[in-house]
């Protein structure tokens, strides 16, 4: 019989947080190792718990969440959803503008599938979270990848990002906080970022997903808030800011120049009535979390625990010759740098996996975020204090062993 391949849509998209490494990770584990997995922002597994209320909530509706709801998502959530639109001073937004996902994740693929033509090109950061590389690809797009500057905070490029414009763009994105780097845009580069797509006609697509889990006193501005003439498409979700990634559930937001968008709502439409509805258990924790006790805050204060667990794994790292990581001022990631000089690395995936098999430690490659040089890697400091101090101490032997083999110690 011939072979069975995948399709050519899929020659393009990759997810490495769950790629090859992660899949040598899950077999080690099957032979009876003990895996480091700072890898992935999965909160739970780490003893962040979703606030009790927000679980309460679920338990005591599941009798009445067997059937499907509107399509869009459940009334009440959306209604929280708009309430926060409030809350983030985005304007013009009515509950027909919310659609409830299983996780953001589903909705960016969703629009980009209801946006993009074969070869249209829509602008995402390097390093992005992959998935929108790969949502713009699945959907027949090309993704261009303009840069974000460690040199200045990790901030977007702006003149990169005019320079990859062409008549085939269609959109931006913005990811903001951002993952893997944990940059918060401050608003003059968030209005210039306004000012390019109006210029250009381009839609804005904002993730927004940490948009609470904020350190050192920072606020956040959600860049939808800041015009009504450009059309803008808002991800959120209770995955970080509640703790509760297994729950799927997530919204999209469309704001701003809606006129102009009729037909693609259309295609939105479309699209989010195929696939029935979102799971209805976990729309029903929005509203408590949206409107109940912020507890994110207090792991993100002064003295809270990530911020404690932040601090140590920017001083560890940053104490590891040849190594160097800004202190992020949002999300749960470092993104730390390697020296080329006393790492001269061709491929960080397979430093990764030596990594992974020497100090049973797994963590991310720099190129799996569409980052253009194999000198980074991304970690989350979601272990305790001690687990952390562990982690960082096999990374530090491994790379010191990297020197010793290739004379650069």
């Amino acid at each position: 019989m011939n072979p069975i391949h995948k399709s050519n849509k899929l020659l393009n998209v990759c997810y490495e947080i769950r790629g090859p490494v992660p899949e040598r990770a899950r077999q080690m584990e099957e032979e009876g190792h003990r895996i480091i997995k700072l890898n992935i922002g999965n909160l739970q597994p780490f003893g962040f718990d979703a606030p009790d209320e927000v679980v309460q909530d679920v338990i005591r509706n599941l009798p009445n969440a067997a059937g499907y709801v509107d399509s869009k998502g459940l009334f009440p959530a959306r209604k929280a959803v708009m309430h926060y639109t409030q809350q983030k001073q985005i304007a013009d937004v009515t509950v027909d503008d919310i659609y409830i996902g299983n996780g953001a994740s589903e909705l960016i693929v969703m629009s980009m599938q209801g946006l993009l033509n074969n070869g249209d090109e829509v602008l995402v950061p390097a390093p992005d979270y992959p998935l929108w590389t790969a949502a713009v690809s699945l959907a027949g797009g090309t993704p261009r990848h303009y840069l974000c500057d460690e040199a200045n905070g990790w901030l977007p490029a702006l003149d990169d990002m005019r320079a990859k414009i062409t008549p085939r763009t269609r959109a931006i994105v913005v990811i903001n906080p951002n993952n893997p780097t944990g940059a918060l845009y401050p608003d003059d580069v968030l209005r210039e970022i306004v000012e390019i797509a109006r210029e250009h006609g381009l839609i804005i697509y904002a993730d927004e997903i940490y948009d609470k889990v904020l350190y050192d006193g920072a606020s956040h501005t959600s860049i939808a808030s800041m015009a009504d003439d450009v059309l803008f498409v808002t991800f959120n979700g209770l995955s970080k800011n509640y703790r509760a990634c297994g729950y799927r559930a997530g919204w999209m937001v469309v704001s701003g120049n809606k006129k102009i968008a009729t037909d693609y709502i259309d295609g939105l439409n479309i699209l989010s009535t195929m696939r029935l509805c979102a799971n209805v258990p976990a729309q029903y924790a929005i509203q408590t979390a949206l409107g109940g006790y912020q507890s994110i805050n207090d792991l993100v204060g002064p003295g809270g625990r990530l911020t404690r667990q932040r601090d140590l794994a920017c001083e560890l790292l940053n104490a590891i010759p040849g190594v160097s990581v800004a202190t992020p001022q949002a999300a749960l990631y470092l993104f730390p740098r390697l020296d080329p000089q006393l790492y001269p690395l061709e491929d960080d995936q397979q430093l990764a996996l030596e990594l992974l098999q020497e100090e049973k430690v797994l963590i991310v490659q720099g190129t799996g975020f569409n980052w253009l040089a194999p000198d980074h890697f991304r970690l989350t400091f979601l272990p305790h204090l001690d687990d952390l101090t562990d982690a960082i101490g096999r990374i530090e032997r491994f790379l010191a062993g990297y020197r010793k083999r290739h004379g650069t110690a």
